[in-house]
């Protein structure tokens, strides 16, 4: 992924050179002759398009795998680069003066600032890079005698690598994110299997003296018995098994008789019932009926079997907490252990701990022996560390190759770091897999509580940062976290800065990408995808800016921009073709959102029908009672509402019920799962698609990129398709020429 961004940045890598170049040219024309200063430039640029040719090669890297030869041969084309641009400075400033000098070094600056922010994605060439030119400019000014320059160079090198190292990691951190989406593809499963299966109900009924009357044949089979064997018997009896005769009765079957006793309606009561020596779920709804004098006359009620489901319930619950490749404590359920361990810490005024562990050297046991090694690593290492833990302390994994301990009571100072050494130490001893003998070290930082973070998202991300200098300093150590490693935040400061000013300066564009017609391939609507190039930051990918928007709520007017810009784009297509708009959960908080519709549409004169509003089920988790009202308001102007990245939570099912959305899109990781063979995926998908027909709602399959994965989905019977195969996101001028690409094929046809 980092390196098949590079093929992208080709273009604006060459014009940022070329513009140096030529700066560099026009300050030193007067001073060296001008046929040496071209042979410079024409060295530089055949560096320069022999590395351009390289990168483009490495276009799909994020869809294989790379070899060491390829990376040393994009090291090796930056390294060039950067020798080549040292000559300025090396060998012509000799000639001009020292007002030339420093134009050269503010030259030379401004390129290793624009290398560390646009190929921030790729540190090692970055770091290499900012090093040589700094090391150039330094010499060059000690050699003239100019310390004080030499120094602000030397500074200047060191802060850029430093910030290219930082922004490397958090653009990786974010595609490892992504990584998590596949992991909840089995919660789903469970969730889609449990509606299938849920047609399972009977009725029954008891007179009363709570004895079973009117048995039904769904009843009795439940029940296991013959209708005429339980006709009269008492329903508690019937269900309690052994434990009748005992007296000692489970506390659900106390209080489905508490209130048969009093009478009392009831709905949904889970009753574990007693069948054969086997224990069963039941799920029993019932109210008392009377005759017609106002009598009592005993209950009548529904019932099911939801066994099944409750143990998938448990095991969704399980999932939600555990880790299911080292069976350890996610980061769910430490983050719960955490804020447990703080509020403790908080009531008697002691001290408590979140350690954060990175393997050192993993990478090369994925990358040399394969992942199946690896996962057995991993479990290895979870094994240890378990064996580690004492009643005191809580081990889980929070992904990939990091680890956490909370520790609840680190009122002694010594324990925090007696506890890191001791992962260290252990998790650097050798390890046996497959016959193989691998060695992996371990980096811990840490952050204690309420001293360095009275939050536990403040203690967890400053233990982040702690760790992070574990590592830069070499790894295998301890490092507590310090207020100086705040650095990071200085840059999520200036980016909200920028993000604020934004809209004014006009800065955002929209992106359109085109849904088609699974059968015919028509373009029937297309989705707006919100662009940002920032006057400070360059290219901003929408991953790292509309997270900062929701939490600053910037959303809200943003969100409005987008959603006029792209009604009054869309009257300029056929009138066939729908715009969906992506609509976050603060901006179906806004109690106006509803009237902001209301004028885009006016405003545009878009009629109604051809707007589609795309929503995740996360906007439910906050306030979905008024999220869902939102959107009844919306859908009752005749806009439709799409539900995004189906399958990737944990209760969609629920909102389905409360919702009748126009359109399911099947997440992109089941369309590829399904088109490689998946079981499960084909399930989901199948299963997806049937209930959105039964539900009259259409389904679109999001992230067709293969000819494979459109005649799969094809087969599964999804009406719509997104994806890279019919179109990536384009510019407005580019979806109108589409239309105009169409209607001139249709000509010639004709």
């Amino acid at each position: 992924m980092q390196y098949s961004s590079l093929a992208r940045l080709t273009a604006v890598r060459m014009l940022a050179h070329g513009l140096s170049a030529l700066l560099v040219v026009q300050a030193l024309s007067s001073a060296i002759n001008i046929l040496i200063l071209l042979a410079w430039v024409a060295i530089l640029f055949g560096v320069l398009i022999y590395g351009a040719r390289f990168d483009r090669s490495l276009e799909d890297a994020d869809r294989r795998r790379m070899t060491r030869q390829e990376i040393h041969y994009q090291t090796v084309s930056t390294v060039l680069s950067a020798l080549v641009w040292t000559v300025p400075m090396l060998a012509f400033s000799p000639f001009g003066s020292e007002e030339q000098r420093l134009v050269l070094w503010a030259i030379m600056a401004m390129l290793m600032a624009g290398t560390a922010v646009a190929f921030a994605a790729v540190p090692l060439g970055t770091v290499l890079f900012c090093a040589i030119l700094g090391l150039s400019g330094v010499a060059t000014f000690a050699f003239y005698g100019a310390y004080v320059a030499a120094a602000v160079a030397c500074t200047f090198a060191i802060v850029v690598a430093i910030g290219s190292l930082e922004a490397a990691r958090t653009f990786i951190g974010g595609k490892v994110a992504e990584a998590g989406v596949a992991e909840k593809s089995e919660v789903v499963s469970l969730l889609l299997r449990e509606f299938e299966e849920g047609e399972a109900d009977w009725l029954w009924q008891v007179d009363t003296a709570r004895r079973v009357r009117s048995v039904s044949p769904r009843f009795a089979f439940a029940l296991g018995q013959d209708p005429e064997d339980i006709d009269g018997k008492p329903l508690i009896q019937l269900i309690a098994g052994p434990s009748w005769e005992s007296g000692h009765f489970h506390s659900s079957l106390h209080d489905l008789a508490e209130k048969l006793k009093r009478r009392e309606s009831f709905a949904n009561l889970l009753v574990r019932v007693t069948l054969h020596g086997n224990h069963r779920w039941w799920e029993l709804s019932a109210s008392p009926k009377v005759d017609d004098n106002g009598n009592f006359t005993g209950f009548r009620g529904v019932g099911s079997d939801v066994t099944e489901q409750r143990e998938s319930s448990e095991k969704i619950a399980y999932l939600a907490r555990y880790d299911t490749l080292t069976r350890l404590p996610n980061r769910m359920m430490l983050t719960e252990a955490l804020g447990d361990a703080m509020r403790a810490a908080d009531q008697w005024r002691t001290r408590c701990a979140f350690l954060m562990i990175d393997l050192d050297r993993f990478k090369a046991v994925n990358d040399t022996l394969g992942h199946l090694v690896g996962d057995q690593l991993l479990a290895m290492v979870s094994d240890r560390l378990k064996a580690l833990m004492t009643e005191n302390e809580l081990c889980g994994r929070l992904g990939g190759d990091e680890f956490a301990i909370v520790i609840r009571d680190a009122s002694d100072s010594e324990r925090t770091h007696a506890v890191a050494q001791a992962v260290i130490y252990t998790l650097s001893q050798p390890y046996e897999v497959d016959h193989h003998t691998l060695y992996v070290g371990a980096s811990v930082g840490s952050a204690i509580g309420p001293r360095d973070g009275a939050t536990v998202e403040t203690l967890m991300r400053n233990a982040d940062l702690a760790l992070y200098r574990a590592k830069d300093e070499g790894g295998g150590q301890h490092c507590t976290y310090e207020p100086s490693l705040h650095a990071h935040a200085e840059e999520r400061r200036k980016l909200e800065f920028s993000l604020r000013r934004a809209l004014e300066r006009n800065e955002f564009a929209l992106h359109y990408q085109p849904v088609v017609d699974a059968t015919s391939e028509q373009v029937l609507s297309f989705e707006a995808l919100l662009r940002w190039n920032s006057a400070e930051h360059g290219f901003v990918s929408p991953a790292k800016f509309i997270p900062l928007a929701e939490d600053t709520r910037l959303i809200v007017p943003i969100g409005e921009w987008v959603l006029r810009t792209a009604c009054l784009e869309a009257v300029n297509w056929p009138g066939h073709v729908k715009v969906a708009v992506n609509v976050s959960g603060e901006q179906l908080l806004d109690p106006y959102f509803a009237e902001v519709v209301v004028s885009a549409l006016s405003a545009s004169g878009l009629p109604p029908h051809r707007l589609e509003i795309e929503v995740t089920e996360s906007i439910f988790v906050r306030d979905g009672t008024t999220a869902q009202m939102t959107l009844e308001r919306i859908m009752s102007l005749g806009c439709g509402v799409a539900l995004d990245d189906f399958g990737t939570g944990y209760s969609s099912l629920g909102y389905l019920r409360k919702m009748r959305f126009s359109t399911i899109k099947v997440d992109r990781s089941f369309v590829q799962g399904a088109a490689r063979g998946n079981a499960e995926s084909l399930a989901i998908v199948r299963a997806v698609v049937a209930m959105a027909d039964s539900l009259e709602m259409s389904t679109t399959a999001e992230g067709v990129e293969t000819e494979a994965e459109l005649e799969t989905i094809r087969r599964l019977g999804c009406k719509k398709i997104q994806g890279y195969f019919f179109g990536r996101p384009m510019s407005a001028i580019d979806a109108r020429g589409l239309f105009g690409q169409l209607a001139y094929r249709e000509r010639g046809a004709a």
